[in-house]
């Protein structure tokens, strides 16, 4: 297959390129990405020979255009998005320009070049968040959209757009609503590699004041395996649920993190809530495991584990990326302001 992946260099991308190009060495993949703060070329180092790099602007429909007839590309699987809820919160335009034009940009590209299929992935939040006290709450595929904050929203827009552009113009896509991601090459924005970062350093763990906000997790190398799964036998547009069933809290993942470094829990500050902190989220995967045989192979613990143990072996990839975190997670105002 010649595919290309867009945000190729951020997180789920890098995994997702890498899982690809070892199970798939016959593939040719075209990786993508703006490398905006968050992109980190370094992360596909060692995959340099056997992929193809592309610097763009996924909202850059005449640019994209061109990569893709000229690579004569059959599949895009797109990575690209502003992810930080926090940033969102700062700079609320940034993520409406990347997640919803630049979405529509990149299917009206693929919509021109006659791309065979169009994989859009999607996150859980865009369904707004659930009860902590009801164990039963679940999202399911048919769940109405009720996003709570500017991330939240800019990701529901821009699934709006790719249904909409195969209704319209019968671009033949998917779309997966997955999970929270983690393992290696994450930026040290987020919570687990947040955490972890700092407790090898000895320095304060911001924990906000809902600590007991859940989030389900999964393996970033299973969210990649589903993608492919759902490329070689989804249904093109469908929407399928990838996740684990299995719920961790924000403290549940501040004790892994000091557990498996042995560290004391005085390192543990609490800080004020961001605006619109979602509570719990939580989906129904059983339509990709009845329809496509899929389920996660990496139990969740034990990959958090691994996952903290990298970090603590890779300082000299993290490090360097910790001063171009645009937010310092130390806590917010009632006005809606950085602490």
């Amino acid at each position: 297959m010649r595919l290309l992946v867009t945000g190729a260099a951020g997180f789920i991308g890098s995994n997702y390129v890498r899982n690809r190009v070892e199970r798939n060495p016959d593939d040719h993949v075209v990786a993508l990405d703006l490398l905006t703060y968050a992109g980190n070329r370094a992360n596909l180092a060692d995959l340099e020979d056997r992929i193809t790099f592309v610097q763009a602007d996924i909202g850059d429909t005449d640019e994209v255009e061109m990569v893709l007839r000229d690579h004569k590309i059959d599949a895009v699987v797109n990575f690209a998005a502003e992810s930080h809820n926090s940033l969102a919160i700062l700079d609320p335009a940034l993520f409406f320009r990347t997640n919803v034009l630049g979405t529509q940009g990149l299917c009206e590209a693929a919509r021109r070049a006659g791309v065979g299929r169009f994989h859009h992935v999607s996150t859980c939040e865009v369904y707004g968040d659930l009860p902590l006290d009801d164990d039963a709450a679940i999202f399911t595929e048919e769940s109405p959209y009720a996003p709570r904050t500017p991330y939240n929203a800019s990701k529901a827009g821009g699934d709006h757009v790719v249904r909409a552009y195969h209704e319209t113009f019968g671009l033949p896509i998917t779309i997966t609503n997955c999970a929270n991601n983690f393992g290696p090459y994450q930026f040290p924005e987020k919570v687990l590699p947040l955490f972890t970062t700092l407790a090898l350093d000895d320095q304060p763990l911001p924990m906000y004041e809902s600590s007991d906000n859940r989030r389900e997790w999964i393996h970033a190398l299973d969210h990649a395996d589903a993608i492919d799964l759902i490329l070689d036998r989804g249904v093109v547009g469908e929407t399928y649920h990838v996740g684990t069933g299995v719920e961790l809290s924000v403290k549940q993942i501040c004790d892994l993190v000091l557990s498996t470094l042995d560290k004391p829990s005085s390192l543990v500050v609490t800080v004020p809530d961001r605006p619109g902190h979602d509570r719990r989220y939580l989906l129904d995967w059983s339509k990709i495991k009845r329809e496509l045989g899929w389920e996660p192979k990496i139990p969740v613990e034990d990959g958090i584990r691994d996952t903290i143990r990298w970090y603590a072996d890779n300082r000299a990839w993290w490090e360097p990326l910790r001063d171009r975190a645009p937010v310092v997670e130390s806590g917010w105002t009632a006005d809606g302001r950085p602490a």
